[in-house]
């Protein structure tokens, strides 16, 4: 079998399976993360966990997919190696950019959320004094 053949096949099995474990990794832990950023709403932090799991795994396994292809032919063990090197470090660089893309966008709508928790009062208003009359 051809080497660059071989280089493909452990890049694609290395990709998807790097793409299933941090996709896991992510929906299980940043589920209590979203349901904060949603104040305790359980079903749409859920919801928005599978969206954006979904949305991963698109992103992701479309940019393996077009970073397939190899301008060089692969002619030896040491090819094959430095190939690999190449395309994962790639792809885990894009996997990094991806999560901390999510992270921003996640923290800022949960800072919004707890800024708009401050500015309420603890209780609704009890009664109306007029200026000058109560001090």
């Amino acid at each position: 079998m051809d080497l660059t053949v071989v280089t493909y096949v452990v890049y694609l099995a290395i990709s998807v399976g790097l793409t299933v474990w941090v996709a896991r990794t992510l929906s299980s832990n940043g589920r209590v993360f979203l349901a904060d950023v949603l104040k305790g709403n359980e079903p749409l932090a859920d919801a928005v966990n599978r969206l954006l799991v979904v949305g991963f795994y698109l992103v992701n396994l479309g940019f393996v997919a077009l970073y397939l292809r190899s301008d060089r032919a692969v002619r030896d063990a040491s090819g094959v190696f430095e190939a690999l090197s190449v395309k994962l470090g790639v792809v885990l660089l894009v996997l990094g950019v991806l999560h901390l893309g999510n992270v921003y966008v996640l923290n800022k709508i949960r800072r919004r959320g707890v800024m708009e928790r401050d500015q309420r009062p603890p209780v609704p208003p009890q009664q109306w004094l007029a200026p000058g009359a109560g001090a």
